[in-house]
């Protein structure tokens, strides 16, 4: 049945129990489409989208598991499986190959219902927590966290940086793979009272070479261009 709600795709071979997801879930504003099999199941896949499928382990042809691990290869998609009581090691591979949460065989319409809604609140966050920009850039080992203005080591412990070094990382981190040279570095970081010709810019950058290369001497993350300026390379 279909209606505007978030799209399950229910796969069973059992035709009485999609018959009762059906009814329980489009009751509740889901819109519920049914599939015997992993044919079935692909087919309706390429017809639309799906918010969440819910997939029977012990299906005729391919099973439950091989299609769990289809679906999170290909799709951004919750996954529940459904298996019988005496399937725990089949749970626990379902879960492995990127199951976000298993039912057991029989359970009541509630507990599948509030599973459902479970897993939908998590893959929306994750959706939502991905179309965001990420708030850190990684330099070398060292995280540059562009909202704290904090430079992060790999146990995620502040190393000390002034706001000047802050302003060069950062516009590092928004021109990556980029040769810039002092003129821009300085536009970018907003420190136009510099003088470009000002030397004072290399030795910043020496001191930010201790704090995130790991042989300073030989740097392989922020490199010197000769005779055009410096790259932060990712």
């Amino acid at each position: 049945m279909q209606t505007n709600g978030p799209k399950i795709l229910v796969v069973d071979d059992d035709a009485d129990l999609r018959w009762m997801v059906e009814k329980y879930l489009s009751k509740h504003e889901f819109s519920v489409t049914l599939a015997e099999d992993g044919e079935k199941m692909r087919a309706a896949l390429e017809q639309q989208s799906f918010d969440l499928a819910i997939l029977d382990i012990n299906l005729p042809g391919e099973d439950g598991l091989s299609l769990a691990r289809y679906l999170r290869s290909n799709y951004q998609i919750g996954i529940i499986m459904l298996s019988a009581a005496a399937e725990v090691f089949d749970r626990i591979v379902g879960l492995e190959m990127g199951a976000d949460d298993y039912v057991t065989k029989p359970f009541e319409p509630r507990e599948l219902l509030a599973r459902v809604k479970s897993v939908l609140r998590r893959v929306q966050g994750a959706i939502e927590r991905e179309a965001q920009p990420d708030s850190r850039v990684k330099f070398g080992a060292c995280w540059l966290d562009l909202e704290s203005h904090q430079l992060l080591d790999e146990n995620d412990q502040a190393i000390s940086l002034t706001s000047m070094e802050f302003d060069l990382l950062k516009a590092f981190a928004e021109n990556p793979d980029k040769v810039l040279n002092r003129d821009q570095l300085l536009s970018l970081s907003h420190n136009r009272d510099w003088d470009p010709f000002d030397r004072s810019i290399d030795i910043r950058i020496t001191r930010l070479r201790r704090k995130i290369e790991v042989e300073p001497s030989r740097p392989q993350i922020i490199k010197t261009v000769r005779g055009a300026g410096y790259i932060f390379v990712t």
